[in-house]
């Protein structure tokens, strides 16, 4: 027993001696409490706080489309609470998520969201504030949407057809027996139809239908920008913050017809008469000295003169001016600068709206013509409703078509084929 107590007090004093070898009297020490923080606590600190903050943004950009300010109001517009009665909207008055937004006949109103966001109501229309994560639903009636750019986008809610946008001015219109209209007039938008799994890309000056009756979505068409902007959307309101974009996409249109057509007929020929080869030469002149803008425009301004010619086109686009060999590192577009990924999706997409059905086409010329670029071609292949109108079908089992079966008679017993 005295022995172990021996060896306790040698121990004690041996951490004593070392605790002065250390910490020596007459001089303060200060241990920081930071220093001990071990670092696997700091690597888990730093993602949780990354994640907080991108929580809070993605809370507050999806918080803009839950209220919006009634900033104009023209003859009979009700506000419908979601508990209440109705009452008479009134300018600069907050409309708050759950609520709706009703005009009578002959009646107009704009809502401004707190991103800027404009929403603009025809006569007998219902629109729902805050049906979503930025997301806005039309019960009936006209509607235009002003989306700025980087703002985060939105999705519009008509029936059961969703449009999806991002820095884009669309005008849209649910008709009482159920026919949806959607047009872009700038920017660009995918619109689905999800009971049939099918999605539509469409770009300015681009409208697309959807039928009830035939339950999808039909092909885009062309409209007049100019045409739309007689609306009383457009033109019985103040200026739209995109009417610059507006217009832009206007004069662009403007000249690509007028360009592609003078092009062409310095070989002769006309726009419908031209030969494969006069064409895509006539194109050719046109591509070597335009922009991107003006490429994509002269793209879909020609693609949809000549469908039959969209793989062409498209790789024409890709093309113009460059070396031969397109994987050189001297691949450039006809401005100056590399071709871009963007750029390259929006002459794909431009040739294959005019040609949905040569798809496939579209996209072996495009790999042809463009090697170099074949990361960019199958991203956007892989992007949704980039290259065709196209929907799922869905597996049905039906009865045996009578006509496929041979009447037997009940006299005579079927045949039988002997192995």
């Amino acid at each position: 027993m005295r022995s172990s107590a021996a060896n306790r007090r040698i121990c004690i004093i041996s951490s004593r001696e070392q605790s002065k070898k250390y910490f020596p009297r007459g001089k303060a020490r200060t241990i920081d409490a930071a220093m001990k923080i071990r670092p696997r606590y700091i690597l888990l600190v730093a993602p949780v706080a990354l994640a907080s903050v991108s929580w809070l943004v993605n809370e507050a950009v999806a918080a803009d489309f839950e209220q919006a300010r009634v900033t104009q109001v023209v003859q009979d517009v009700k506000v419908l609470p979601s508990s209440g009665t109705s009452r008479q909207a009134a300018v600069n008055e907050t409309v708050h998520k759950g609520s709706a937004v009703q005009t009578g006949v002959k009646s107009r109103s704009e809502l401004t969201f707190q991103d800027q966001s404009i929403t603009r109501l025809g006569e007998k229309t219902i629109f729902n504030v805050g049906g979503g994560a930025r997301t806005i639903e039309l019960g009936s009636g006209q509607f235009l949407l002003y989306v700025p750019k980087n703002s985060g986008g939105a999705k519009v809610k008509m029936g059961s057809v969703t449009a999806a946008i991002t820095g884009t001015t669309v005008l849209g219109n649910v008709q009482p027996n159920g026919i949806v209209e959607f047009t872009v007039l700038e920017g660009s938008a995918n619109v689905r139809l999800e009971s049939v799994g099918q999605c539509v890309r469409i770009h300015a000056g681009q409208k697309v239908t959807y039928d009830p009756i035939t339950g999808r979505l039909g092909d885009p068409v062309d409209v007049d920008i100019q045409k739309q902007l007689s609306t009383p959307l457009v033109s019985d309101f103040r200026q739209l913050p995109s009417s610059a974009l507006i217009n832009r996409e206007i004069e662009l249109r403007g000249r690509a017809n007028e360009d592609l057509a003078r092009a062409i007929s310095a070989s002769g020929a006309t726009i419908a008469t031209a030969t494969p080869e006069q064409f895509v030469a006539g194109l050719d002149s046109l591509l070597v000295r335009a922009n991107p803008q003006e490429v994509c425009a002269l793209v879909a301004r020609a693609a949809r003169a000549r469908p039959d010619l969209a793989s062409r086109i498209a790789a024409a686009a890709l093309t113009a001016s460059r070396p031969a060999h397109a994987h050189s590192r001297d691949f450039r577009q006809a401005a100056g600068g590399e071709l871009s990924c963007e750029l390259a999706d929006c002459i794909l997409e431009a040739a294959t709206a005019a040609n949905p059905p040569a798809a496939g086409e579209i996209r072996d010329a495009a790999l042809s013509a463009a090697p170099m670029l074949r990361d960019c071609i199958f991203a956007a292949i892989n992007e949704p409703c980039s290259f065709q109108n196209a929907f799922s079908h869905q597996t049905t089992v039906s009865p045996t078509n009578p006509h496929d079966v041979t009447p037997v008679s009940p006299e005579q017993p079927p045949s039988t084929t002997s192995p």
